[in-house]
């Protein structure tokens, strides 16, 4: 009988977690169902599959009593401004005491060089307040690496620590001495605890490297900055868990081949998610842009065949950008449909629009479409500026200098309406554009834009026509 008992007893059923993104499955598969990778998934002890038993968690005496929302004060969630405007906007407003924020992008977008120019100015901040210094750990380079792209972006302040470390402990070590204001981590997948099996950048070491930072962050009230690698597929490397334990998210990314960078809030907390903030990336570091338009558009607006000017929004923040457009004879078989900037499909679109509804026929040449300072314009809103361009380098008409247009074009040549035309006109009026091409659809709503003139179009032949009389 009691080896009837015993043979009962089933042993706990082993499970599998990715050791990419730390999905968890009860049998072993050959690709992770959450990131598809191939060959990740490692048998744990104890996991999902184990036996089923659950424990009972004993009530115990909270550490302070409920209190009426009311009551509780909101003063220690304020937000700080960190003295560089374009992460305070992202953040909505600066960043809160406490808060844990995660920075993503590509290798050599400039992750390291923003935040070290982030540290050296809320260290001047912080000095001027009487509060302490800011800390910034590196994983990836020494400390005399830092040192020198510091002294080339002009980062250095007698209120920032440096320390390159890459075990949890020292790290912890360096907060508890230096009690900082700010702490700056350089990236989370070069730190290790000794207390946790396997190698720095694991699924189990990033979680418990982010979950003692984290502790850290909310029992001192020291706001944390974090530097995340990315994947291949411009995901954020490591387990999906480490993006739902911080506050907020951000993607820095840009062409490394332009100056322009953008950073946005995936995931924020204590503000809005739709701020875009614009970065200038040059040889002496990186420059907050709170008015980019000088990049996107060019210096000399002489009339040019080929061009017309457009807004676009990045989230609620609108950003002028020039189209330009080249026609020219093929000297191949098959003429080239390039683009640069602009949505390829829409492009295509387009020009059969243009061949259908106006007879302009670019069957026979090819066809260039550009964007100035390596700037995106994949929304709909842009396709009147495309086609307006297109048939400028096609006719050798130039459109009038101070000429916007912004329009999502049908197949049958009608223009649609889009969102946040008033912004739109508003920024362009700003820039010194006094004449703007939009969408007759939701026309008659829209508030008068001092020295602005609007001309509502409903077909993209009409608008070709008010902006190339001449064609």
């Amino acid at each position: 009988m009691p080896s009837n008992t015993a043979s009962s007893v089933k042993a706990p059923k082993p499970s599998y977690r990715c050791s990419e993104c730390g999905w968890s499955s009860p049998k072993w598969l050959g690709q992770c169902r959450e990131c598809r990778a191939w060959g990740t998934l490692e048998e744990v002890a104890g996991a999902l599959g184990g036996s089923g038993v659950t424990r009972a968690v004993p009530a115990a005496r909270p550490s302070s009593p409920a209190r009426p929302i009311g009551q509780v004060s909101a003063e220690a969630a304020r937000a700080r401004p960190t003295g560089v405007g374009e992460l305070d906007r992202v953040l909505g407003g600066g960043i809160v005491p406490g808060a844990v924020v995660l920075l993503a992008g590509e290798p050599g977008v400039g992750k390291s060089t923003l935040l070290l120019d982030v540290a050296a100015k809320a260290a001047a901040v912080a000095r001027q307040r009487g509060e302490g210094p800011v800390l910034y750990v590196t994983g990836e380079e020494s400390a005399s690496q830092v040192r020198l792209r510091a002294e080339r972006i002009e980062a250095i302040d007698d209120a920032l620590l440096l320390a390159a470390e890459t075990e949890l402990g020292a790290l912890l070590g360096h907060v508890e001495e230096a009690s900082p204001s700010l702490l700056v981590v350089d990236s989370v997948q070069t730190i290790a605890s000794a207390a946790v099996d396997g190698s720095a950048g694991g699924v189990t070491q990033v979680r418990a490297v982010a979950g003692a930072l984290i502790a850290v962050a909310k029992e001192r009230g020291i706001p944390v900055l974090l530097v995340g690698h990315v994947t291949k597929d411009g995901g954020i490397a490591g387990p999906r868990v480490l993006e739902h334990l911080v506050d907020v998210v951000t993607q820095f990314e840009g062409d490394r081949h332009a100056r322009l960078r953008l950073l946005r809030a995936v995931k924020n907390r204590y503000g809005p998610t739709d701020e875009v903030g614009c970065f200038d990336l040059g040889e002496r570091g990186i420059v907050g842009l709170a008015d980019p338009s000088g990049l996107f558009l060019s210096a000399a607006r002489s009339e040019v065949p080929g061009t017309c000017a457009t807004v676009t929004l990045e989230g609620r923040r609108p950003m002028p950008v020039e189209i330009q457009a080249l026609v020219a004879a093929t000297g191949a078989g098959s003429p080239r449909r390039t683009t640069s900037g602009v949505d390829h499909a829409r492009v295509a679109m387009g020009l059969a629009v243009l061949a259908a509804r106006l007879k302009v026929d670019a069957s026979g040449s090819d066809v260039y479409v550009s964007t100035v300072g390596g700037a995106r314009a994949v929304e709909p809103a842009t396709d009147l500026a495309v086609a307006i361009a297109i048939v400028s380098a096609a006719q050798g008409a130039p459109t009038p200098p101070g000429l916007v247009a912004f329009g999502e074009v049908g197949l049958t040549g009608e223009v649609r309406a889009t969102v946040g035309i008033q912004r739109r006109l508003a920024e362009a009026a700003r820039l010194g554009f006094d004449r703007a091409l939009v969408p007759l659809a939701g026309s008659q709503e829209l508030r008068e834009v001092p020295g602005m003139r609007v001309l509502p179009v409903s077909h993209v032949g009409e608008a070709v026509g008010a902006a190339l009389p001449r064609g």
